[in-house]
C-alpha cells in the first residue's frame, strides 16, 4: 500500500512537472506580447489574442485599433525617414564615386602623359622616343669620332708631309748652297785664268 502511494505521488509529480514545462514558453512569449512595446507584429498578435471571440469573428475596442494604427503610422514613418537617409546615403556614396572616377580617369590620363614623357625626350624642340634618341644620339658621337680620327689622321699625315717638305727644302738648301759655292770657286778660277792671260799678254808687249 504505501509503495501503491509513492508510486502515484510519483506520477503527479512527474506530470505537473511536465504540464508546467509545457506552458512556460507559452506564458512567457504571452508576457512579451504588448500593444505599447515591441515590434508591430507582436502588437498585432496582442490584439488578436486580447480580443474577444465571436463565432469566427474578433471584437477589438476601438482604443487599440487607434492605437495600433498610431504605432504602425509611426513605424512606417520612422522607416520612410530611414529609408530617406539610406537614399541620401546612397546618393552620397554615388556622387563620392563618380568623382572618385573622374579623380581616376585624371590620374590615369596623368600617369599617361608622364610615362610617354618619360619614355620620349626632347631634341630641337622634336619629342621622340628614347630608343631613338639613343639612336640619333649614339650616331652623332660615331659621326664625332670618325671627325676626329679623320683630323688625327690627317693632321699626322700633314705633319709627315710638312717634315718631308721642310727635309727636302733644306736638301735643296744645302744643294744650292753647295752648287753656289761651286759656281763661285769656277767663276773665281775662270777670273784668274783672265788675269793670268792679261798679265802674259802684257808681259809678250
Amino acid at each position: 500500500m504505501h509503495s501503491l502511494k509513492t508510486l502515484t505521488f510519483t506520477l503527479l509529480a512527474s506530470l505537473f512537472f511536465v504540464v508546467g514545462n509545457a506552458q512556460e514558453p507559452t506564458t512567457k512569449e504571452e508576457d512579451k506580447l504588448s500593444l505599447t512595446e515591441g515590434s508591430i507584429d507582436n502588437q498585432f498578435e496582442y490584439v488578436i489574442q486580447k480580443s474577444n471571440n465571436w463565432q469566427d469573428y474578433k471584437n477589438v475596442k476601438k482604443t487599440w485599433l487607434y492605437q495600433l494604427k498610431a504605432h504602425t503610422l509611426d513605424s512606417l514613418k520612422a522607416f520612410q525617414n530611414n529609408l530617406t537617409k539610406t537614399q541620401n546615403t546612397v546618393d552620397s556614396l554615388a556622387q563620392e564615386i563618380t568623382s572618385l572616377k573622374s579623380n581616376l580617369s585624371e590620374t590615369k590620363t596623368t600617369l599617361a602623359e608622364t610615362n610617354e614623357e618619360k619614355d620620349n625626350m626632347a631634341l630641337f624642340g622634336l619629342q621622340m622616343s628614347k630608343g631613338n634618341y639613343n639612336v640619333l644620339m649614339w650616331s652623332i658621337i660615331g659621326g664625332l669620332l670618325a671627325l676626329l680620327l679623320l683630323f688625327i689622321y690627317k693632321y699626322k699625315n700633314s705633319n709627315s708631309v710638312t717634315k718631308l717638305a721642310q727635309k727636302s727644302l733644306v736638301e735643296t738648301e744645302e744643294e744650292f748652297e753647295e752648287h753656289r759655292r761651286t759656281a763661285l770657286e769656277r767663276e773665281q778660277k775662270v777670273r784668274r785664268q783672265l788675269q793670268d792671260e792679261i798679265n802674259k799678254q802684257k808681259s809678250i808687249k
